[in-house]
């Protein structure tokens, strides 16, 4: 592993709608990622977790900001977006719909190998068969040769989500983006493919990224946890940080409803995420923001900042934890 870093810096992605206005996708959005870590990405649904995975990937192209690979911007050129492919591997939500239903498992997994000509550049001289047989059985399905023929239909949930992780495996690669990937398998069947990142993570020193909403699931998989609201990371740090001592309300309302935390009441959130064209001004939370519902904030003598006053993008840092949010500050800068 070469120990090089996918990093995102004040990245904006926008999309035009019909009616012709500006949707902002992503706001300035800032992460990293580095070979031997797990980062959670987590947040609602129309959060930006997705498009920040897909612009890492090179799959959007940002507005402005900009995307690194080491110490290099991101090249969006054919040879430049083929060689991130090699090294960056993304793991579908779907494995049904990812694979297609008329190939076998074998063809599935070689796909990346002959797309790549890896059979021939591979350094102990291994056959394309023997390469396939590595990846299926790194990714937990063995004997991998009794599987070379079946077709995706005729392989369970959890058999096919671990035949696209061995996909991404065969490339070689030093990280891999998981979008959701057990939001679709039976709860029995989850803990097995976490416990497959973690021990990929272990024995090969891959960087995962974990697009998910699941709080729960962070807590048993990652190393840190980048917190998405609207478009831009509003709270970052240490899993046990951010998720034992939560600082900004959307965190702590996505934990209170997090079955196994017992020691935090329930937070129902007002209506739904922003119009992504009309970003709220101040905190872009403020509008949902259940401390400024109950008084809270304005007993701190910051609701008008939550209202008017924009915070800065949060630093991509892998150090430390730190949170976009007017009251967090403010209760921080008073504690002894």
């Amino acid at each position: 592993m070469s120990g090089e870093v996918l990093s995102a810096a004040g990245v904006c992605v926008e999309f035009a709608t019909r009616r012709g206005d500006v949707a902002h996708a992503l706001d300035g959005a800032d992460v990293q990622l580095a070979p031997g870590e797990v980062l959670a990405l987590v947040g609602e649904s129309g959060s930006g977790k997705t498009t920040l995975a897909r612009t890492l990937l090179g799959l959007e192209r940002p507005a402005r900001g900009e995307i690194r690979f080491g110490d290099r911007p991101l090249d969006y050129s054919m040879k430049g977006l083929r060689a991130l492919r090699r090294r960056v591997q993304l793991v579908l939500q779907d494995p049904a719909g990812a694979l297609n239903p008329r190939h076998t498992v074998y063809d599935s997994v070689a796909e990346g190998l002959r797309i790549h000509d890896l059979v021939e550049a591979d350094p102990q001289g291994r056959t394309e068969t023997e390469l396939v047989a590595a990846a299926l059985a790194s990714a937990g399905l063995r004997p991998p040769e009794t599987l070379f023929l079946r077709y995706p239909h005729e392989l369970s949930g959890g058999q096919r989500q671990r035949v696209l992780i061995a996909g991404a495996l065969a490339m070689g690669p030093e990280l891999l983006v998981a979008d959701e990937p057990v939001s679709s398998l039976d709860a029995s069947i989850r803990g097995e493919i976490l416990a497959l990142l973690l021990r990929l993570r272990d024995e090969l020193g891959l960087g995962v990224l974990v697009v998910t909403h699941d709080l729960g699931l962070a807590w048993n998989i990652a190393d840190r946890v980048a917190v998405m609201y609207l478009g831009r990371v509003v709270e970052s740090g240490p899993t046990e940080d951010v998720l034992a001592r939560p600082q900004h309300p959307y965190t702590q309302a996505l934990l209170s409803v997090v079955p196994e935390v017992e020691r935090l009441e329930p937070v129902v959130l007002r209506g739904e995420i922003p119009d992504p064209t009309r970003i709220p001004d101040g905190c872009r939370f403020h509008p949902r923001c259940p401390a400024l519902a109950d008084g809270s904030a304005e007993t701190a003598g910051v609701a008008e900042a939550c209202r008017g006053t924009a915070l800065p993008v949060l630093p991509a840092n892998p150090v430390g934890h730190h949170v976009a949010c007017h009251l967090a500050n403010a209760q921080q800068a008073v504690a002894p």
